[in-house]
């Protein structure tokens, strides 16, 4: 779980109480202060830091110390950092230059032991960058707030992650055969697993499972980063039940990743690549009876996923086939939920 500690040593005065209240309200694990009567008047919830509690580098050499603070800023700082992330409970690093690498290092020494490194940063912005390295980011991360607002931000960043779905089993109706229309892949910034693709649906309540182009295909090589998805008037499921049309996913938006199992991820978008091509509609219901429909290219290397991650051949499907697919309750109005009545057909 990562967490935060909140630097108040350059809070100014007149925003001193709103931070601390913020700090208190958003279960922040630290509070980093010098003045004695702030820290006595925290509740027992949040760790009261001070400067004196953490042994500066300078006294670090022999790593007998509870917390530890390094400033890295060359080779030998950057060993000590690694030292005292293997061997200390908390180590807390400020890195002299932009680049990530040094953390890098430090994550990689650290990655078996039982401490917690906290990373200082400068913003919000590379707090975010930060709980991101090498995919395990820092434990946590020390933020000097310029007031309240930005505690409560801190706080959904590092509550920002994805739930998993509760996927269902959709039986195949019907497919029809169209002429020419317009469709989208989405070209991410990640690998696809074998069993992984995104939530794609003509309906805002039915979407069903695209295969990534991570399988072999005989005439072309594999694009693991690809999910040819649909028609571009489709919906397609993000992060915090919002939707997106695939019309709108471009360079820099988010969508998300699910796997056969219903684990999600965000990924982000690299470009998504509209072509008109053939289409094919895929009905199919789930054992409820809601109806789910989606349309794709007309072609037999788009592929769609079904139970246990077992991959369809769009143009192969039959009447009695089973997919995966997750049944939404609410309709949507520009990509939120809602619940108003709404029919689609």
């Amino acid at each position: 779980m990562k967490f935060a500690w909140i630097d108040l040593r350059t809070v100014p005065q007149a925003r001193l109480e709103s931070v601390v209240d913020a700090a208190i309200h958003t279960r922040m694990q630290g509070v980093l202060c010098d003045d004695e009567s702030v820290l006595k008047a925290l509740p027992p919830t949040v760790t009261a830091v001070t400067t004196a509690a953490v042994t500066e580098e300078k006294q670090l050499y022999g790593l007998d110390a509870d917390a530890a603070w390094v400033d890295v800023h060359d080779e030998p700082s950057l060993r000590l950092a690694c030292a005292a992330a293997v061997a200390l409970p908390h180590t807390v690093v400020r890195f002299a230059d932009p680049t990530k690498i040094p953390l890098e290092i430090v994550l990689a020494a650290a990655d078996r032991s039982a401490g917690k490194l906290i990373t200082v940063c400068a913003d919000l912005e590379e707090a975010a960058t930060v709980l991101d390295v090498l995919e395990r980011g820092s434990d946590g991360v020390l933020l000097a707030p310029s007031d309240a607002g930005e505690v409560f931000a801190l706080a959904r960043l590092l509550e920002a992650g994805t739930s998993p779905l509760e996927l269902t089993t959709l039986t195949v109706d019907r497919i029809e055969h169209h002429g020419l229309g317009d469709r989208v892949c989405v070209d991410t910034c990640t690998h696809f697993a074998e069993d992984e693709g995104i939530l794609v649906g003509s309906y805002s309540t039915g979407f069903i499972l695209c295969c990534s182009e991570t399988h072999p295909l005989p005439y072309m090589p594999t694009r693991p980063f690809r999910v040819n998805a649909g028609a571009l008037h489709s919906y397609v499921l993000g992060p915090e039940n919002r939707t997106n049309y695939l019309s709108e996913l471009g360079s820099g938006s988010t969508t998300l990743a699910v796997n056969a199992e219903g684990r999600t991820r965000p990924v982000t978008v690299g470009r998504a690549k509209l072509e008109s091509r053939p289409l094919l509609t895929i009905t199919a219901r789930s054992a409820d009876g809601t109806v789910v429909s989606l349309t794709v290219q007309d072609d037999w290397h788009v592929r769609v996923l079904g139970p246990g991650g077992k991959v369809h051949n769009v143009t192969e499907l039959r009447q009695g086939d089973e997919l995966l697919g997750y049944l939404a309750t609410d309709q949507r109005h520009v990509g939120f939920p809602i619940g108003e009545f709404c029919k689609e057909h």
